[in-house]
């Protein structure tokens, strides 16, 4: 059982540059969602559309779903190569 719990990753505590790497991983993962999803504008729009023409709540949702699962894992590789 000892030998078990070696094998955790360690994780850093939460910082400025942890966020820096996940607002830039939810950034990137809106601007792919933004040009690859084919059928936007589908569901209810957001509240600034001259920002965001034809995306609405469900594709900024799925995005940063996408752009959190992507900063998770920048995260924890970073820390675990000693880069953060």
């Amino acid at each position: 059982m000892n030998s078990l719990l070696l094998t955790v990753p360690t994780t850093v505590p939460w910082s400025p540059s942890v966020a820096v790497v996940m607002v830039g991983c939810n950034l990137f993962a809106v601007a792919i969602g933004y040009y690859a999803i084919e059928g936007k504008g589908v569901g209810p729009a957001l509240p600034l559309p001259e920002l965001f023409k034809g995306f609405g709540v469900p594709e900024l949702l799925a995005t940063a779903a996408l752009g959190h699962l992507l900063g998770t894992g920048m995260v924890l590789g970073l820390a675990n190569s000693g880069l953060l």
